[in-house]
């Protein structure tokens, strides 16, 4: 069986060697041109002059572009259609292309991008959440409000209150392979587009939209990025979009890479939020009612902060059954680059916000802040929701039931496993006998829904053939960026076909050989690809097993593969000889799948419904050391146990649980964005940038898989595990505020918590 076995990644060797190719290493035909974007230096106004001729003048300039030359839409949004790809006259941020440069090489269209002239009637930009609710500057006439319950009853009726703020900093993807895109002009007027993207059909849209052709006539092929993070589901449009145009106009293939600064300053990050809270509670520590309001930083074009924000108030639970709850979105726009998808998708700054509160009421309360979160936790639920123990299931504040926890026996068993209880007392003792060096500890838990909200995307196909001598040809809509995906859908192909992985060739993403994919995002890549890889696998084998029956006088479901072995009755034969059986009788040996994820629902003008067809859990302990002199501070330990369902490749799984922690944890320590009074980004390279290096993983790092299976009815038993493991860099945030609580007052800590913020926070509760 090819599944659950912890295979290396299939690219693995070329990775360590540098031998992947990227799209920066497709080969380019002779006299490919490139790109580069002339960029706004204002964040609010209007062109009031644009000279371009020192530009066209430039030394290997072949064109320049300005919305005027476009031949088509101009427009390369993934939602809203409210992002030009050049700007029309008005200025929305600073870094907002307003031309394009197509020369005969990569330097030379940066050099001539600097030399435009531009004339601005300048405006005040609106850049705070401040200033965004003074202006009114929204992306829906008003907040979106979820509720459930009487909150301001259950507030005005519980025994005790508390209330806060929190403020969460954005997060900059910084994958290793920096946005590219490649056009290659074909005849009649198609074009083929090798871009590094998580969203091929949308790399397909756009460009057609823009060229004024039918989608038919483009086709997009992505063999692998180098990391995406959500950076690379809507913000490869514009690089390939200004390459279709480019190549289209001259006729020559064209290409574009941003260089680490342009990437920075161009592309969408992370969302940051202020979240405000009250919560009612008892003596146990028992949530009463919550009411939380986010405030959202979308920036300057909506790009999809609609659903961002939305999946925020979806995790505002995160693994904790509230009786009562209010969670009021804002989401405002502001003259700052288009926040935009980003691993966990809003999810993790709404999960936060719970997570404070919890530390927050245990220090009101002086508990266990472990004992008050297991206070508050959904009761367990077995395969078909029924209930273990006395505890009723719960609801969540958006009124799906919750059937599959298991967050109370993993919690335990992490805490057991890590030996959480003995080692927060010894972080008590040796606070209380070291004034300067303050050790935290904490254990929180991640409960991560796991479907598009956008039920539609909810889909994916796939393409199989099987040669005449047993080789197998494997395609689906998924894209590979370093996850293992690839190797994980391949798993499935082997495993159905009872064949060894060499069997199985993998191949690039394609649109026209897969149509109409979704985004691989939402953590749904093996969910959607493997199920639809499985059906087209199941078809031809079917077809194999109902001929081979015929010919060996038996019935097809005596038919058996497995070892790679095709065994019909008292014939055995490899299943290269099967399958040159099978062509030689005309028996198709190809066939497509195609999978639609079940029992889902949501209404989001409403906020009610099952958005999510499962629950992906978890839970992480980390212990950290301050120094209370200067901020500085380090993760001494973390222990998680990740909740991957029957994992069809632990080996897999358990390095993207590893990597989601460390890019959590950098999110909430570490990974500032500045912007300056102007709405300038100033952290748009690495020296200013701080991303977790090696040295900043625990020095004891335990993680491990929970022993368990998906009760949903998903590819082999298996959970996602894309982002939900994003979530456990919560513990590192929370313990840091745990090493702060030893001061007199709550430490209200925001992230990231850089060392100048924890040593602010220190002497303001100090």
């Amino acid at each position: 069986m090819s599944v659950a076995k912890p295979l290396p990644h299939d690219a693995a060797r070329l990775h360590v060697t540098g031998a992947a190719r990227y799209t920066d290493d497709v080969p380019t035909p002779k006299g490919t041109l490139h790109l580069a974007f002339g960029l706004s230096r204002v964040a609010r106004g209007r062109l009031t002059d644009l000279d371009l001729s020192a530009v066209r003048a430039a030394p290997g300039v072949v064109d320049v572009l300005t919305a005027e030359d476009l031949p088509a839409a101009n427009d390369v949004s993934p939602s809203a259609h409210d992002e030009p790809l050049l700007s029309e006259g008005s200025v929305h941020y600073l870094g907002q292309p307003l031309f394009a440069v197509v020369a005969e090489t990569h330097l030379a269209a940066r050099y001539a991008a600097t030399l435009g002239k531009a004339s601005y009637e300048e405006e005040t930009p609106i850049l705070t959440i401040e200033e965004a609710l003074a202006a009114d500057s929204r992306f829906e006439e008003g907040p979106r409000v979820y509720s459930k319950g009487d909150v301001a009853e259950a507030l005005t009726d519980a025994p005790h209150r508390v209330s806060g703020s929190l403020t969460l900093g954005g997060q900059e993807h910084f994958y290793l392979e920096g946005q590219a895109a490649v056009a290659l002009p074909q005849d009649s007027g198609d074009m083929i587009v090798h871009c590094s993207t998580q969203h091929p059909t949308e790399i397909q849209h756009k460009v057609a939209e823009a060229l004024g052709v039918p989608f038919a006539f483009v086709r997009v092929e992505v063999r692998r990025m180098g990391g995406g993070f959500g950076g690379k589901e809507s913000q490869g449009n514009a690089l390939a979009v200004a390459c279709a145009v480019a190549a289209a106009r001259t006729g020559r293939p064209c290409k574009m890479r941003y260089d680490r600064d342009d990437d920075m300053i161009i592309t969408g990050k992370r969302h940051d939020f202020r979240i405000d809270y009250e919560v009612g509670f008892d003596d146990a520590g028992r949530l009463l009612g919550v009411d939380f309001t986010h405030y959202v930083r979308c920036g300057w074009a909506m790009d999809l902060s609609l659903p961002v924000a939305d999946r925020a108030m979806l995790h505002s639970d995160n693994a904790y059954n509230l009786p009562t709850a209010r969670i009021t979105s804002h989401r405002l726009k502001t003259n700052m680059q288009s926040a935009t998808a980003f691993r966990g998708f809003g999810g993790p700054q709404g999960m936060v916000g719970i997570e404070r509160v919890m530390d927050h009421v245990a220090h009101y309360l002086s508990l266990d802040p472990l004992r008050v979160r297991q206070e508050n936790f959904y009761a367990s639920g077995g395969p078909l929701g029924e209930v273990r123990g006395t505890k009723k299931l719960g609801t969540t504040p958006y009124g799906m039931e919750v059937t599959d926890s298991v967050i109370a026996e993993l919690v335990e068993a992490l805490a057991k496993r890590s030996d959480y209880a003995a080692r927060r007392e010894a972080v008590a003792r040796w606070n209380a006998a070291n004034p300067v060096l303050k050790r935290g500890i904490a254990l929180t838990p991640v409960k991560f829904g796991i479907s598009f909200t956008l039920t539609h995307l909810n889909q994916a196909g796939a393409l199989v053939h099987v040669y005449a001598d047993g080789s197998i040809h494997l395609n689906h809509g998924g894209t590979e960026m370093g996850q293992g995906l690839f190797q994980k859908v391949a798993q499935v192909a082997a495993d159905r076909f009872g064949v060894g992985m060499e069997a199985v060739r993998i191949t690039a993403t394609d649109t026209a050989k897969v149509p109409n994919t979704s985004a691989t995002a939402a953590s749904s890549g093996s969910d959607l690809n493997g199920m639809a890889v499985k059906a087209a696998c199941d078809t031809i084998r079917d077809r194999m097993a109902e001929h081979l029956a015929q010919l060996y006088q038996t019935k097809p479901s005596a038919i058996s593969f497995t070892d790679g072995r095709v065994r019909a009755g008292q014939e055995e034969m490899s299943f290269g000889e099967a399958a040159a059986l099978c062509y030689q009788g005309r028996v198709s040996l190809s066939a497509t799948g195609f999978y639609k994820t079940p029992d889902i629902e949501w209404d989001r003008i409403k906020g009610h419904g099952r958005p999510f067809f499962y629950f992906a859990y978890g839970a992480s302990v980390s212990e950290v050391v301050v120094d209370t002199l200067t901020g500085e501070n380090r993760i001494l330990r973390t222990d998680i146990i990740h909740d991957a369902g029957r994992s069809l490749n632990p080996a897999l799984d358990k390095g993207q649980v590893e990597g989601a922690f460390v890019q959590g944890a950098g999110w909430l320590t570490m990974e500032e964005l500045v912007w300056d009074a102007k709405g300038a980004l100033k952290t748009h390279a690495p020296s200013t940038y701080k991303i977790p290096a090696a040295s900043d993983r625990p020095k004891i790092f335990n993680v491990s898989l929970w022993n368990g299976e998906n009760p949903s009815d998903t590819i082999y038993k298996s959970k996602a595990v894309g982002e939900p493991p994003f979530m456990h860099g919560i513990s590192v945030f929370l313990a840091l505020s745990d090493a702060l609580a030893s001061g007199n007052d709550y430490p209200a800590l925001d992230a990231p918590a850089t060392p100048e913020r924890l040593l602010k926070t220190w002497q303001q509760c100090s």
